[in-house]
């Protein structure tokens, strides 16, 4: 799924750089976990513990951000408002350990089921990287957001085999390990804010 959006923010990027429109602006919008959307791991966790079964996860100590759904629809709207051509555009947002989101689902549904680790699978990353530094150095600091910028070389590559840009090292990933890190009360509040959550609590 990843590596699908990837390949769509491409095809928006070479959109925006061969459209010679002023009028129709072609950005996109970058996003991490959208809480309780399809293919959220909280409906499963939530099943599991009505099950009275083990909640299973990976790596207690994997992380991934949690965005709840208003989060990600201002994203979208701040997009509209601020967008150049090529814009992509990274809310910042808080991530948690998946360990302490089963926690903080155990404690809100007064659950006593064991957590069962099962490790990594296949494929699976540890966490989340939402912009790369390389990004970051080209990007625009919006306050709550990213804006980064397009990559606007052309395909002459020989002129860059020379000559790069000292300053990216002073930058690094923004990922779900480096950004701010919720405790499990903080995770519960977020938690209990979504409707399908707090519904089943009353």
């Amino acid at each position: 799924m990843g590596i699908t959006k990837a390949m769509m923010e491409k095809v928006a990027h070479a959109a925006a750089r061969n459209s010679g429109d002023d009028v129709t602006i072609i950005s996109s919008v970058r996003y991490g976990n959208v809480l309780y959307s399809r293919g959220s791991v909280i409906p499963l966790f939530i099943k599991q513990i009505k099950d009275n079964a083990a909640i299973t996860i990976t790596e207690p100590g994997m992380t991934r951000f949690l965005l709840p759904l208003r989060d990600a629809i201002d994203l979208v709207l701040f997009a509209f408002e601020n967008s150049e051509q090529g814009d992509t555009f990274v809310k910042k947002a808080p991530a948690c350990s998946v360990g302490d989101l089963a926690v903080a689902l155990k404690n809100l549904f007064q659950s006593n089921v064991p957590i069962q680790r099962i490790g990594v699978r296949h494929g699976e990353k540890v966490y989340e990287t939402l912009a790369t530094a390389e990004e970051l150095f080209n990007s625009e600091d919006m306050g709550d957001y990213y804006k980064l910028k397009m990559d606007g070389r052309d395909l002459n590559y020989s002129k860059y085999d020379t000559v790069g840009d000292k300053d990216v090292s002073l930058y690094e990933d923004y990922t779900s390990h480096n950004t701010y890190q919720l405790s499990v009360k903080e995770v519960e509040q977020i938690l209990l804010e979504i409707p399908e959550i707090s519904n089943q609590l009353n």
